[in-house]
Formats: structure tokens, C-alpha cells, sequence
């Protein structure tokens, strides 16, 4: 019976053949995937370090525990030793030019193996991208050939040959085992064919419902609203919270001097959320001051200003909140803050309020309209609202990576205010 390869050797054989056909059952489709693979790519990111890692102990192994003799002399063993030799290779350089694929991408997303481990981007330069690419995707497919090639050559050897070559590679000479091993690289595959989202069937227009503000009528279509921003609209959604107004009075009876000042207290919230091939994603700004004068008797005499530091926007997952402050997003090496500005509110309706004005983002200012109620009496005001924004408008989700996002984003916000 033939020498058998170190049980460790073994082990790592098999396991580094499922993740492979689990690689290729996943990256065939995440070119077309879209925004709806973002996980995936996340996961196809890991799988390959892990192969990398895997494939370079191996190795290790291959010289501390020297491999069995070749069976076979002339151009039989140039053959095989020709696929062993390029299967090493493509399981190093597929991972090698797939993580310089990612570091000098013009979207910058970080790197955490298995969502635990980071993984910093190569030092390389961006001209080097398109060369990682293609490269990459060359590398796959020589890999797949060569895959192929080895499974032919091993049942060559079982079935034609008949000389037991295989059970160098099975852990004890058992049926069982010869039968079970495969077939776990083929549930890899299926595995990875499975996971793979549906289509995408819900048409990005009607993804995007806003979240339902305090009152429904205060969500209405307004004409005025002809300006969105990402996240951004969580800005103005503070501004407007922060004008802080009871119902306005008649025309006719003029403010008796300077609005008072509001000050937002602890805890209140700014919220955006946004349509991706059917699901949405939603998050937080965490950081954001607002400057708010207004008297309460006639809003229309409203100063608001509200600061966002769009550095501290986060949706809750590490790879998605690495990529919000690239050129592709928020840009805020460039534009650190984004800013909500409107001079004057009015009320439509008991405990409504509309407030007209300008949203300045990623240097872009355009029209912006935010809705809010109001509740509480005296000097306390409980403030809820919400707003449309449009990104595109300020170049917001501009790269290949934002193909699956909806046009518009919902943004809402809640908080309490107090008269100074």
C-alpha cells in the first residue's frame, strides 16, 4: 500500500479543497451581486486569508514531514507535479492580489477577518489597482482548471490505474472516509451556491419608505423638499427638532423682542435609513450641535442651525461604518461636518411644523424641508420629525459599491429641548 501523507498534511488538504470550492461557488456571483453582497465579500475576504494561512502551513508541513515518492516517471509526474506546483501558487497569489485588490480600491473598506481579526491594506499604490483586478480574476479561473485537473488525475489513479494512489491521502484505508471527504468539498460548494441572495425583485422607488414621524400627515410630500442627503438629513432633522415652537398666532401681533434660545438636552437621536435590493439599512449620527432661537409665539422669527460631524455616522456593522467617511460616501477628510440652516418656521397644524432651508453636504448646498411635531407646554418641548433626503444631489453613494442603494434616504430624529 503506499506511503501515506502526515495526518496534518492530510487535514489541511481537505480542508483547504472545501474552502476552495466554497470560494468558487461565492466569487462567480459576487460581481453581480452588487450592494445585496456586501457580506458575502466580507466573508469571501476571510475565506481567503484563511486559505492563504492554511496554504503556507502546508507548506511548512510539506518540508518538516517530507511527502510520499512520486508513483510515476516522464511526463506523467511533470504533469502532476506541474498542477501541484500552479495549485500552490494559485492559492497564494488568489489571496495576495485579492487583498491588493482591496487596498487600492478607491473605496477604502476595512478588513476584519471574520468580522474579529483587522487586517490593514497593503501599502501599495492605486495605480496598482486595475493590475490586482485583473490579475485576481485571471488567477481564478487558472485556479478552477488546475482544481479540475488534480480531481481528474486522482481518479485517474483510482479508477483506471487502480493502484491505491488515493488512500495517500485518507487518513486510514476505509471506505467511509474515501466517500465522506469529497463529498464534504461538494457540500462546500453547494454551501456557498446557497447562500447566495435572491434576486432582486422590489424596484429601488419602493423600497423607500420613510420612517412614520410622530404624526403621519407631517410625513406629506412636500413640493419644497427637492433636496436629499444621506445620512446627512439627520442633520436637519435636529435643526427642525431644535425649532422648538408652539402653534403660531395671528399675523398681526408682533414679537415683543428676540426669540428666546433652546438648548437640546442629553439623548436625543438622529436617524437615517435607506432601501438596499429590498432591505434596509439603518444608523446613527452620534455626534451633532444645534443652535436654536425661535419664539414660541410666532415661529416665524425661528434661527436654526445644526452641525453634524459626519465622522461619527454608524449603521452598526464595522465593514459598512469603515466605508462611510470615503470620497464614496461622506468624504470627510474634505467635508468633516454637514450642516442644516433655516431662517423661520411655520406651523401646519396643532402641534406641526415645517421648516424651510438649506442643507450644505460634502460641498454641495441645496433646498431642504424638514417636518416636525411638537408636545409638552412651557418651557419643555418633547420633538420628533422626519425628512427626505436625496443623495445623488450631493454626491453621496458614488462608486460601483452603492449600485443596490435606493435614491433617497429616510431620515428621522427625537429629542427634548429646553428654553434658556
Amino acid at each position: 500500500m503506499p506511503q501515506r501523507y502526515s495526518l496534518s498534511a492530510i487535514i489541511l488538504h481537505w480542508a483547504i479543497a472545501a474552502l476552495l470550492a466554497f470560494q468558487i461557488a461565492v466569487g462567480w456571483a459576487l460581481e453581480h451581486l452588487g450592494a445585496r453582497g456586501f457580506s458575502l465579500f466580507q466573508l469571501h475576504k476571510s475565506v481567503g486569508i484563511s486559505i492563504l494561512a492554511l496554504t503556507l502551513l502546508r507548506i511548512a508541513i510539506r518540508y518538516w514531514k517530507p511527502r510520499p515518492p512520486k508513483s510515476e516517471k516522464g511526463w506523467q509526474a511533470m504533469l502532476a507535479s506541474t498542477v501541484h506546483f500552479g495549485l500552490y501558487l494559485f492559492m497564494i497569489g488568489a489571496p495576495l492580489t485579492g487583498w491588493a485588490l482591496v487596498s487600492t480600491a478607491k473605496v477604502k473598506v476595512p478588513t476584519l477577518i471574520f468580522g474579529v481579526l483587522p487586517l490593514p491594506h497593503l501599502p501599495l499604490p492605486a495605480g496598482a489597482h486595475d493590475l490586482a483586478q485583473g490579475s485576481h480574476g485571471l488567477l481564478a479561473w487558472i485556479g478552477i482548471a488546475l482544481f479540475l485537473l488534480h480531481v481528474a488525475g486522482a481518479l485517474r489513479h483510482h479508477l483506471l490505474i487502480g493502484d491505491g494512489l488515493i488512500w495517500r491521502m485518507v487518513p486510514a484505508r476505509s471506505p467511509i472516509l474515501l466517500a465522506l471527504l469529497p463529498a464534504l468539498v461538494l457540500a462546500a460548494f453547494v454551501l456557498g451556491r446557497a447562500i447566495l441572495p435572491a434576486p432582486a425583485s422590489t424596484p429601488a422607488s419602493a423600497e423607500v419608505a420613510s420612517p412614520a414621524p410622530a404624526n403621519q400627515s407631517d410625513a406629506a410630500a412636500d413640493p419644497a423638499n427637492g433636496t436629499e442627503a444621506a445620512a446627512v438629513n439627520a442633520a436637519e432633522p435636529t435643526a427642525a427638532a431644535n425649532a422648538v415652537a408652539p402653534p403660531q398666532q395671528d399675523e398681526a401681533a408682533a414679537p415683543a423682542g428676540p426669540p428666546p434660545a433652546w438648548t437640546v438636552q442629553p439623548g436625543g437621536r438622529i436617524g437615517f435609513s435607506i432601501g438596499s435590493d429590498g432591505e434596509r439599512i439603518g444608523g446613527t449620527f452620534a455626534k451633532w450641535t444645534a443652535r436654536i432661537a425661535m419664539d414660541p409665539d410666532h415661529p416665524e422669527s425661528a434661527a436654526i442651525q445644526v452641525v453634524i460631524d459626519m465622522a461619527s455616522a454608524s449603521v452598526g456593522d464595522a465593514y459598512k461604518d469603515g466605508m462611510l467617511p470615503g470620497e464614496e460616501f461622506f468624504a470627510t477628510a474634505a467635508h468633516p461636518t454637514a450642516t442644516f440652516t433655516a431662517t423661520g418656521a411655520e406651523s401646519t397644524g396643532p402641534g406641526r411644523y415645517r421648516a424651510r432651508g438649506t442643507l450644505a453636504l460634502k460641498g454641495v448646498t441645496k433646498a431642504q424641508t424638514i417636518r416636525f411635531t411638537l408636545s409638552g407646554s412651557g418651557s419643555t418641548r418633547k420633538v420628533s420629525g422626519s425628512a427626505t433626503v436625496t443623495r445623488g444631489a450631493f454626491g453621496v453613494g458614488n462608486g460601483d459599491s452603492s449600485g443596490g442603494l435606493a435614491p433617497d434616504v429616510a431620515v428621522d430624529f427625537a429629542f427634548t429641548a429646553r428654553r434658556q
